[in-house]
């Protein structure tokens, strides 16, 4: 007997009864949670937290709302249907049952994207193949026309996931993923995410009304300052980019733009100016300043040129200072700003010597050929017991930033041991496939102090660190 005939199949739901998943980078869930239940007012029993990600009992204008305003999501999708499978065949019926003419029309074009956890099946591509003619099977039984497959720029996203015994199918309303703000065209290397961005600020409990000052001394092209900034503003995030859900047959134009008008209509000038930014690099902070102006918010920030061990606080009120920086790209304090990490690699390392500094860094494949972005170190100084750039920049916050609250992103867990600093939190989060810790420092007066070898911040014994679970 199929599967499918023992199904405890959840159809779709009407249009103000929707079931939406958020999913969202693994450690953001509760920021998100809490995001999802401000946005739209829904009770906290409508608001259920998962694994990477959240999913919500909402309507329609529930799912609008979400896609203009939350800054942690990276989609927001429709479960349309949850099934029992063994096989493929199960799969192609539980896609043919779903009404997926309510969504769209055989004139739209489709892609199908499936990812798994613990599927028993040996080919995810002939999974993904079986739900496409599901879809074009459907359609072509009752209207004779089938939609086409298109997997560059489809009209309609649809996407499976397949655990050990359930398939999910769900239907895109995001296109492009969130993080896509669209006013970000400048960037350096490996920039941050803007929802990762966003995550740090909502982790660090940072309120833009409150009149505490943000200070990000290597901000790169500007993310962590410009989503601030727009924070401040109170600017939805999506105000200035398009959405997969206007292709869809429910979408209602004049709903959407009333919700665009009661986003802009509540915008606001902040009094003051309490977001600040600076990088080594002036290139950078070219790509920065352009950047915000696009995203509207150039009058409510402050970005400068300059070494973060040299510049002092933008303000006399202590703040907070939030930092990614690169993971193991070579930092120096002066002369190589804007080079790029590989050419930083071959430059201050001899090609045949970069396995050897690989090995010393745990790096593999292509990380070890250039450096990597996986350990934070300086100019490969560190492993020779000298005085490295997050030593001197610790000592510098101590001397310069009393009373400022520093949060540093990070995936060396020994930063904090290295930068003689005892952090009083570290938060697990992740920068896509790196397993990183958010940092809290918190910086009192005085020189970082001189320590025995083995010994941790202020001459103690180093904290434990046990580590956490994947989250």
């Amino acid at each position: 007997m199929s599967a499918r005939k023992q199904s405890d199949s959840v159809m779709v739901s009407p249009m103000n009864d929707l079931q939406l998943f958020l999913p969202c980078a693994a450690g953001v869930e509760s920021w998100l949670a809490e995001e999802v239940s401000r946005i739209t007012e829904l009770p906290a029993g409508a608001v259920q937290v998962l694994r990477a990600g959240v999913l919500v009992r909402g309507s329609w204008r529930a799912m609008l709302q979400l896609n203009l305003h939350s800054r942690l999501a990276q989609r927001v999708l429709v479960q349309l249907s949850r099934s029992p499978y063994a096989t493929e065949q199960d799969l192609y019926e539980a896609a043919s049952t779903v009404p997926w003419e309510i969504w769209m029309a055989p004139t739209h074009t489709f892609r199908v994207d499936v990812t798994s956890q613990h599927s028993p099946l040996r080919s995810l591509n002939f999974a993904t193949l079986r739900i496409k003619d599901a879809v074009a099977d459907r359609f072509r039984a009752r209207s004779g026309d089938r939609p086409s497959v298109d997997t560059r720029q489809p009209h309609v996203r649809i996407y499976a996931h397949l655990t050990q015994d359930r398939v999910a199918l769900y239907i895109d309303t995001s296109g492009e993923p969130l993080f896509k703000r669209g006013w970000r065209e400048d960037k350096g290397d490996a920039p941050l995410k803007e929802t990762l961005a966003a995550a740090m600020i909502a982790a660090s409990g940072w309120q833009p009304d409150a009149g505490v000052p943000l200070y990000d001394p290597c901000c790169g092209s500007g993310t962590i300052a410009i989503e601030a900034a727009q924070m401040a503003c109170h600017m939805a995030p999506g105000l200035q980019r398009r959405f997969g859900f206007e292709r869809l047959l429910p979408h209602q134009a004049h709903v959407w733009q009333t919700l665009r008008e009661q986003a802009r209509a509540a915008e606001v000038r902040p009094d003051e100016v309490t977001v600040f930014g600076s990088d080594v690099a002036h290139r950078m902070v070219d790509f920065a300043q352009r950047n915000a102006a696009r995203a509207g918010v150039a009058h409510a920030l402050q970005l400068r040129g300059g070494d973060a061990l040299q510049r002092m606080p933008p303000t006399e009120v202590p703040g907070l200072l939030l930092v990614n920086p690169p993971y193991g790209e070579r930092i120096a304090a002066a002369g190589v700003a804007g080079e790029r990490a590989e050419q930083r690699a071959y430059r201050v390392h001899r090609v045949q010597d970069v396995p050897r500094m690989a090995g010393t860094l745990g790096l593999r494949g292509r990380s070890a050929a250039v450096g990597g972005r996986e350990s934070a170190v300086v100019d490969g100084r560190a492993d020779e017991g000298q005085d490295d750039f997050f030593a001197r920049l610790a000592s510098h916050w101590k001397h310069h930033f009393t009373g400022w609250t520093a949060w540093m992103l990070t995936p060396d867990r020994t930063l904090p041991r290295r930068m003689r600093l005892q952090e009083s939190r570290k938060i697990p989060m992740w920068n896509g496939p790196i397993e990183c810790r958010l940092f809290r420092f918190d910086l009192v007066a005085g020189s970082v102090a001189r320590r025995r070898p083995g010994t941790g911040a202020e001459g103690q014994p180093p904290a434990a660190d046990p580590g956490s679970p994947r989250p």
